[in-house]
């Protein structure tokens, strides 16, 4: 059986083919903005599947996808056959993402465990020695800090992330590269600080998404960056519920 995995974030939404075992390479993403029934269309011509996962934080989007599908399907939510309990008073408030992000870290990494998810947001999902969500922390993702100073300064330019070559800028644009992130970084520590105050034991820090590798560099509390964690939680998630 072959899986087409949909993880559909607010920036943009990718495609994924698996088979119940692994990942497999065929991929392609469409910016969540654009997607309808014509670009989903182009994009998977030839793709061949049984079953689709469907990990949606943007719900127009989710009923486009859910429209469009002709195979049977699964909406990954807190309703599904995750593998995992939860420990969290409204589960319906957890996002899809953040849900396999917890079923991939514990099948890969085990628990306790944490997975940092650097997107439009920066997310820590928190798992119990036990095996049971628990919660985390939202925070505004690198990208978003950065077209926050454009959008409401007359003379900051916009500046794509990179390691700063010094603390101490000889140049706006090394001046905002130190400041997002050295001040990004810091942020992240102290997150995972307090967290490991409030949980018995240490947990396994797993980093993922776009700005992982980066922040990761001069975060040594991050045990491992994983690229695929999302998809992977994905997967099993789909091993769990598949129909058809």
């Amino acid at each position: 059986m072959i899986y087409l995995l949909i993880d559909n974030s607010n920036t943009r939404t990718k495609f994924v083919l698996s088979s119940p075992e692994g990942l497999l390479d065929k991929r392609c993403m469409i910016p969540t903005r654009e997607l309808c029934g014509e670009r989903l269309a182009l994009a998977l011509e030839g793709w061949k599947y049984d079953f689709a996962l469907i990990c949606s934080v943007v719900p127009r989007v989710a009923e486009v996808l859910c429209d469009w599908l002709s195979c049977p399907f699964h909406v990954l939510s807190c309703e599904s056959n995750l593998g995992i309990g939860i420990r969290y008073p409204l589960p319906k408030q957890i996002g899809a993402d953040r849900l396999a992000n917890a079923v991939g870290v514990v099948a890969y990494y085990g628990a306790p465990s944490v997975v940092v998810d650097f997107g439009t947001a920066v997310t820590f999902d928190v798992v119990s020695d036990d095996g049971f969500y628990l919660g985390g922390v939202i925070a505004p993702g690198l990208a978003s800090m950065g077209d926050y100073l454009v959008r409401n300064t007359a003379l900051l330019p916009a500046v794509d992330p990179r390691e700063p070559d010094c603390a101490i800028g000889k140049s706006t644009e090394q001046a905002i590269h130190a400041g997002s992130i050295y001040g990004y970084r810091g942020l992240v520590k102290e997150i995972l600080v307090r967290i490991e105050e409030e949980m018995p034991g240490r947990p396994y820090v797993v980093a993922t998404g776009g700005d992982a590798e980066l922040i990761a560099k001069g975060v040594s509390r991050i045990d491992a960056v994983d690229g695929n964690i999302t998809l992977n939680g994905m997967r099993l998630v789909a091993n769990l519920n598949v129909q058809g």
